[in-house]
């Protein structure tokens, strides 16, 4: 694929993930949720379909339920690469993308083996994520990243 290939993948698929998170945002206002509740799910949201999705190849939003994905998205790329990643925040994302994909299932835009794979994937490895993230962040404790 070229890069201009790879551009022309990502407008298309961020075209298709605007409409899905305009349908996400009028299911969070349809909640009753507070604004700057719904602005932190959208943006937290925003950032994994089309910020990490896109990273390394145009993968569309339904990829981001696979267990690897999300797994090297909450486990190693935000922790890693955001600076503003912590325990909290990382539970704060977890939480978005599980409501984000439940609004998903229930307009028929995921399956529930997809969205079952997700949800298993966080409660089986959150744990672990929150303790390599605070180990990440903490000067005085060996990098759980650093392999050699």
């Amino acid at each position: 694929m070229t890069y201009e290939e790879y551009e022309q993948k990502c407008d298309e698929i961020r075209r298709k993930n605007a409409v899905y998170l305009d349908e996400f945002k009028e299911d969070l206002i349809n909640a009753g949720l507070k604004e700057k509740t719904i602005n932190r799910h959208y943006w937290n949201v925003d950032f994994y379909i089309n910020t990490y999705l896109l990273w390394e190849e145009p993968l569309d939003m339904t990829c981001g339920t696979k267990s690897f994905k999300i797994d090297d998205f909450l486990g190693n790329f935000f922790i890693r690469r955001c600076m503003w990643s912590t325990p909290d925040t990382i539970k704060s994302t977890a939480a978005s993308i599980k409501k984000f994909y439940s609004s998903m299932l229930q307009r028929r835009h995921i399956n529930e083996s997809n969205y079952r794979e997700l949800i298993e994937t966080i409660k089986d490895n959150m744990v672990y994520w929150l303790e390599d993230c605070e180990a990440y962040n903490d000067p005085y404790t060996p990098n759980p990243f650093d392999f050699f």
